[in-house]
């Protein structure tokens, strides 16, 4: 979460630095500030609210001159929203400047021990002890004092930060919070994220955990801890620049919705040739792959919701016991990991905090393999799994995610599939009628966005809900999961997902006159059972939205309102259900008049607990 820009180069900064917070606008946030060095002195700048009073108020940039400057973003963690709390802080003269993303967890203790030297406070941030902390230790040498500041610190952070008496240099340090390097050709630029930086360069440096980048306008150093210098070979991003673009779309949301298609597509595509499920980048052999004794999915949000899909779908082609953790509680539980476990993150990100403290949890454990399951080329849960399976989702802007979840869904499923064949627990004919279910996904995602407007006048209707209840049962009640969520993040409407069978174990007494409940009835084997929830919640007074299958006209006799999918395997199911749940939260949350691609209070990629 937050966003972090930095320039050094002959134009001017604070346009490129506005520029590249715009960018990062996705990632969450409540208020913005720039830092500028203009020859003379730090010049700093702070707003509330949207970049866009930032740009104004800075005239976009041209109140602002010089060529070296940090700009950021900021989501409220330490304090309110309020000028004083914003980014940048700096020490008592300005003369040592600082943006941060991330918790300094022992921030209370360092504060004491500045205020005990005579330091002064004008925030509430954790972060403004990083600009004292680096005046205190500063004499002369600024790598001197940044590494002397990383050893007093403990969290995660990402930080920014400019020396008045070093106007040609620019630093970045980083740890458990993602910061990049990219070289221009005008200079030397760092961001949270690839997207900031794409449209001045496609070369960037990814810098490590406890790593420090010095940029001046012409060269890039590296710097481990011991302040021993680092060489680093640069990556090449390959993805369209116009891919973060809207393209036409009024939110980067339904831009996103629209593009599941070829996501699926171009994540399924490469790993079945000749009528065979290949996964090279699994780097494990058919005889480690039939040594998995069980699988840990871990993952937090969307993600962990396509663990709960994967678990049915794994232990059913596969028969491997699955369990499915979210990655804030598997941290901390004392996990039992024996030998031949496999231990699978799911993150769209792969900076997400939790799921990488559940990553390193996991490789304590010797026997363990863990398998990072990630969108984001050269992140960190990328870098550190043991092996690394890519979702080719593009990137998503939105910060409710759509094609990235359905990215990780396909990408379990092959796995899934991989293992059934290793393991011998699908036969030759039965893998070959999965594999073409599984090829025609794109195309039937696109049939079922075809009906988006009928979705639309049913969305419409229904605005003003205060609850609704999502009910399935298994694979459903995972689809149920990530619909509800869908649903309360985008249009701030309580609702909430329950397995249909729990209803009457206390959830049914909430329905009354006119609620809407969404049940979800796609597995053959359990439509009935579910359809009878139906009947009980209908006695109640709700309105029923049911999902299921072509074919399944008698639904209609109780349901309110029926929205069909295209038939598929019922492990497949997941893939075509959520899409007109995705369709309906967007259109409640357009008709409430919601920021749809950046809902209050969330943050695209949670770096921090």
């Amino acid at each position: 979460m937050c966003g972090i820009v930095g320039y050094i180069g002959t134009e001017q900064a604070a346009p490129i630095l506005l520029d590249g917070l715009e960018k990062l606008e996705y990632r969450g946030y409540d208020s913005a500030g720039l830092a500028v060095y203009d020859g003379q002195e730090i010049q700093v700048m702070k707003s509330v609210g949207r970049l866009q009073v930032l740009h104004e108020l800075s005239h976009g940039g041209e109140k602002l001159p010089g060529t070296l400057g940090i700009g950021h973003t900021r989501w409220a963690t330490h304090g309110s929203p309020n000028n004083e709390n914003a980014h940048p802080h700096f020490n008592k003269d300005k003369s040592i400047v600082v943006v941060h993303n991330g918790i300094i967890e022992n921030y209370m203790k360092l504060r004491k021990l500045l205020l005990a030297r005579g330091y002064e406070f004008v925030s509430e941030t954790d972060t403004e002890v990083i600009a004292h902390l680096l005046d205190y230790y500063y004499k002369g040498d600024p790598l001197e004092a940044v590494l002397k500041v990383m050893q007093r610190v403990e969290g995660s952070y990402a930080f920014g930060i400019l020396f008045r008496e070093h106007p040609d240099e620019l630093y970045a340090v980083r740890k458990d919070s993602p910061l990049i390097v990219g070289k221009c050709g005008h200079g030397n630029i760092i961001a949270s994220d690839v997207s900031a930086v794409l449209k001045y360069t496609r070369d960037v440096y990814f810098i490590q955990n406890e790593e420090v980048a010095k940029l001046t306008k012409d060269e890039i150093h590296f710097y481990n801890i011991d302040c021993e210098e680092l060489e680093k070979e640069s990556t090449r991003i390959e993805w369209d620049v116009n891919a973060a673009e809207k393209g036409g779309y009024a939110h980067f949301m339904f831009k996103e919705i629209h593009e599941q298609p070829k996501a699926v597509r171009d994540t399924i595509s490469p790993r079945i040739r000749d009528g065979k499920i290949v996964i090279e980048e699994l780097g494990m052999s058919e005889e480690e792959l039939a040594a998995v004794r069980k699988i840990y999915i871990v993952a937090c949000g969307s993600a962990y919701h396509v663990g709960v899909a994967g678990k049915y779908v794994i232990e059913g082609m596969a028969r491997i016991p699955v369990e499915v953790d979210l990655a804030s509680e598997f941290r901390y539980r004392r996990p039992i990991l024996d030998e031949n476990t496999l231990v699978i993150i799911i993150s769209q990100s792969g900076e997400t905090a939790d799921s990488l403290a559940a990553l390193r949890e996991a490789k304590r454990h010797s026997g363990v393999t863990v398998l990072g399951i990630v969108n984001v080329v050269g992140s960190s849960i990328a870098r550190e799994a043991d092996h690394v399976m890519y979702t080719w989702a593009g990137p998503e802007i939105a910060v409710a995610t759509t094609k990235a979840y359905s990215t990780q869904l396909v990408a379990l499923y092959l796995l899934a599939m991989r293992f059934a064949g290793v393991r011998g627990t699908i036969g030759e004919e039965e893998m070959a009628d999965l594999i073409r279910d599984l090829q025609k996904l794109p195309d039937q995602i696109e049939m079922v966005l075809a009906n988006k407007e009928r979705l639309q006048r049913f969305a419409n209707r229904y605005a003003a809900a205060k609850s609704v209840f999502f009910i399935g049962r298994g694979i459903d009640y995972a689809i149920s999961l990530e619909g509800s969520l869908k649903l309360k993040e985008i249009s701030y409407i309580h609702s909430e997902a329950y397995a249909a069978g729990e209803l009457k174990h206390g959830t049914i007494s909430l329905i009354e006159e006119g609620t809407l409940v969404a049940a979800i009835m796609t597995q053959e084997e359990l439509y009935k059972k579910t359809l009878s929830n139906v009947v009980e919640v209908k006695s109640r007074g709700a309105f029923v939205m049911a999902v299921t299958n072509l074919g399944h006209t008698d639904c209609e006799k109780t349901a309110d309102y029926v929205i069909y999918i295209p038939k598929t395997n019922p492990y497949f199911t997941d893939s075509l259900a959520v899409i007109p749940l995705q369709i309906f939260a967007y259109y409640v949350a357009l008709a409430k008049g919601c920021d749809v691609d950046k809902p209050r209070n969330l943050a695209k990629s949670v770096t921090v607990e």
